[in-house]
């Protein structure tokens, strides 16, 4: 497809700014995908960088004061022993991902390779996430992701309470940065965690719950998946719900 001219571009951005009265916030979510089909198609006479479609995520966001970065964060948590992980890590798993993501994935923690490597879902599960994200048409640097705790667990056990303590408080900053508008949570411990809430993933997954304003969809953990293949059509329709509702009203644009 040839460069689109800047006074076409111009009349394609006004006409979405118009359409059907919308907020701002999906206004900018469709300026957002037009910028970046711009960048694939080859457009000229706009600036449809990167770093413009992340600084243009920025507006209209929630009001309140200048949010931390996700390096100020890290670089507070530092070379971390406020719990009893610390001894036996090899890596902080902080997380991976954009900065400015709208779907933040969570997990429960790092496991082996997680730990040796420093990154978050990088083993067999880790796999099984990212075959997950292209099916609903996204990629690993599109998307957040993240675990409740950032230090491998003992033999994969769950995290205990005072490990959670030390740790969910840079979470909570974590996403408060990123200030998505979704997150999935992959798991019974993620979902329990964050939702505060005692129900088994069976009962949690399938439906919407809110957290500080931000949407979560709890579903089954990829590492489950592995040992239960067949609760993996329940997954699929949970990321069909996910897809929906990241697509909005978009529809009436196209």
């Amino acid at each position: 497809m040839g460069a689109v001219d800047a006074g076409s571009a111009e009349k394609l951005l006004a006409g979405i700014a118009m359409m059907h009265q919308k907020s701002a916030a999906d206004t900018l979510e469709q300026i957002d995908r037009t910028l970046r089909l711009m960048a694939e198609k080859g457009v000229v006479g706009f600036d449809c960088t990167e770093k413009s479609i992340q600084t243009m995520a920025m507006w209209g966001r929630r009001p309140g004061p200048v949010r931390e970065s996700l390096e100020e964060i890290e670089a507070d948590i530092g070379d971390c022993r406020r719990c009893s992980l610390s001894k036996n890590r090899t890596h902080i798993v902080f997380g991976a991902g954009d900065p400015c993501a709208k779907l933040v994935f969570l997990g429960e923690g790092p496991g082996f390779e997680e730990d040796r490597q420093g990154k978050p879902f990088v083993g067999p599960a880790g796999r099984l996430l990212t075959r997950i994200i292209e099916a609903i048409q996204l990629t690993r640097d599109r998307v957040y992701i993240c675990n409740v705790v950032k230090c491998r667990p003992p033999e994969n056990r769950n995290p205990l309470p005072d490990e959670i303590n030390a740790c969910f408080p840079f979470l909570e900053r974590q996403l408060q940065a990123i200030a998505p508008r979704l997150i999935c949570a992959l798991g019974t411990f993620a979902a329990q965690t964050l939702l505060g809430s005692g129900q088994p993933i069976s009962a949690m997954r399938g439906r919407f719950h809110d957290w500080m304003g931000i949407q979560v969809l709890p579903t089954y953990h990829p590492a489950y998946l592995l040992r239960n293949p067949e609760k993996k059509r329940e997954v699929w329709e949970d990321m069909k719900l996910l897809i929906k509702r990241m697509e909005g009203d978009t529809v009436n644009h196209a």
